[in-house]
């Protein structure tokens, strides 16, 4: 059940002590040629590690986790738990949602993909004031898109997403039974939509590099500092 889409800016948003992060890097990167996404290298730095650090670069979180499926031991270097994809056959970003909740110390879970390295550095506050006023189970990010006309939409940006740990149970069942899309899943919890497009917002916040072309031209700009 979608909730009405709220202004988050008006609300407290949650303390750090209470989320608990995980920056997902367990896909095939078939788009890259197969390469590991999270350990390509952005301003000098790979993918995973510059999400993390500009992560608790923020003070929104109290800890981050990696998921990650190759390379445990590259990713562990990183200085955080690393959590492989407890089901089989790269099953997708939900996989990753699954094992941040079994194994998330704290009372919420911040979701975040590694290869979008510009995301807001308030990403949390909103998403948390937003969850907190609503009394949502899940708040999800929504950004601009153009579309082919020129036209402009807010697309929902399924990963980018804060979760109730509470939510753990339904969503075992939920993959136990094949399902495999966050959007069919979260549709069937209490979820509001948070927008990120307000003045002043980056349109490049949530722009993820699926090519070495595009990870190479995204790291030429500026983006949120």
């Amino acid at each position: 059940m979608q909730l009405p889409i709220s202004n988050p800016l008006s609300s407290a948003s949650l303390g750090p002590a209470m989320i608990s992060a995980i920056v997902l890097a367990g896909g095939r990167g078939s788009r890259m040629g197969g390469v590991d996404k999270g350990l390509q290298s952005f301003r000098g730095q790979p993918l995973a590690l510059h999400s993390m650090q500009r992560l608790l670069g923020t003070g929104s979180v109290g800890s981050v986790m990696f998921n990650a499926n190759r390379n445990i031991a590259e990713y562990e270097a990183f200085g955080a738990p690393v959590w492989p994809d407890g089901l089989a056959d790269y099953a997708g970003p939900l996989a990753g949602f699954l094992v941040g909740l079994a194994h998330c110390q704290t009372p919420y879970l911040l979701t975040l993909p590694c290869d979008t390295p510009l995301f807001p550095l308030d990403l949390v506050q909103r998403l948390s004031a937003a969850l907190v006023k609503q009394d949502a189970q899940i708040a999800m990010a929504a950004a601009p898109e153009r579309e082919q006309g020129g036209q402009t939409r807010l697309r929902k940006q399924p990963v980018f997403c804060l979760l109730r740990v509470e939510l753990l149970p339904g969503l075992m069942e939920f993959t136990q039974a094949g399902g495999r899309k966050i959007d069919a899943w979260a549709a069937q919890q209490r979820l509001v939509v948070v927008p990120f497009d307000q003045p002043g917002d980056d349109p490049l916040a949530f722009f993820n590099a699926n090519t070495l072309d595009e990870l190479q031209a995204l790291e030429g700009q500026t983006g949120s500092a």
